[in-house]
């Protein structure tokens, strides 16, 4: 029996891992979501995902945008997760992608660079040297990291946020749009603002 593509997740995040799939000539087999109103994304046609059993040998990304629901879903398919990378992104071959990723174009990953299981780096951001992404992290569009930048599980640094060398971003972080992050940052904070603090915590069901 031969193996499906499956894209699980018909969300806007989904279009972008469309497109991705179409500039690397890459088949998609099926877009499966939970919604069973969804018919379409771009163009392709969307399948109830109950009307679908997906078997381990799929090759699946959870195009979805949300760390915690990529989370679950990873724990809950047994599956062969497989990345996905824009041609136009710029990988060192000195870095590691772990499975389940994905890297927008523009993106930059230097070398001696992590990448965990379930990422999302986005369009135009800046991962530097040296630095350690967890899984189910997402780097938002035009975010940069200075070289050895450790960012903790769940975590999402926001769209234009700066971090600066060495700094140690823990779990489940947000940390806000053009925000600049110049000290370490303990789990689970929201963080905003040039410098960076911290202006509460939140709980997440891990």
């Amino acid at each position: 029996m031969a193996t499906n593509v499956i894209l699980y997740g018909a969300s806007g995040h989904c279009k972008v891992i469309i497109d991705i799939f179409n500039h690397n000539k890459t088949t998609i087999d099926y877009v499966l979501d939970d919604n069973s109103k969804l018919k379409t994304i771009l163009d392709k046609t969307v399948t109830f995902s109950k009307d679908y059993q997906m078997k381990t040998d799929d090759e699946v990304i959870l195009t979805i945008g949300n760390n915690e629901v990529r989370k679950k879903l990873a724990a809950k398919f047994i599956v062969n997760y497989i990345t996905a990378v824009h041609p136009n992104a710029i990988l060192s071959n000195y870095s590691t992608i772990d499975v389940g990723t994905v890297v927008m174009a523009g993106a930059i990953v230097n070398p001696d660079s992590t990448i965990g299981k379930h990422c999302i780096i986005n369009t135009g951001s800046i991962i530097e040297h040296d630095c350690t992404i967890n899984d189910f992290v997402h780097i938002s569009p035009n975010a940069s990291l200075a070289g050895g930048v450790q960012v903790g599980e769940g975590t999402q640094i926001g769209i234009n946020a700066t971090v600066i060398q060495g700094v140690k971003i823990g779990k489940w972080c947000l940390i806000g749009a053009g925000a600049v992050i110049i000290n370490d940052i303990p789990d689970f904070s929201v963080v905003v603002g040039n410098p960076g603090r911290i202006i509460k915590t939140h709980v997440i069901n891990e």
